[in-house]
């Protein structure tokens, strides 16, 4: 559970950032363009993180980025 948190969270962050800079670029002052990196950033972390998360259940791995937390752990065992 600890590693799909850890990867909502960085979700999170990034578009944060990507999202209230576009925002700020665009013109917009800082509450709103943290408004909508907050509202925007939370809502696609929880789609990518969703969607993620139901592939991984389903045994969909991806095996270059060895994204999953079953695969973290058997890199882990490996090492």
């Amino acid at each position: 559970m600890q590693f799909w948190v850890k990867r909502f969270v960085t979700v999170l962050l990034g578009a944060f950032i990507i999202i209230g800079g576009a925002q700020l670029l665009k013109g917009h002052d800082l509450a709103y363009a943290a408004t909508q990196a907050a509202i925007w950033g939370a809502l696609s972390a929880a789609v990518l993180t969703t969607a993620r998360l139901f592939q991984a259940r389903r045994g969909q791995h991806c095996a270059i980025c060895k994204d999953t937390a079953q695969m973290q752990q058997d890199r882990k065992e490996q090492l």
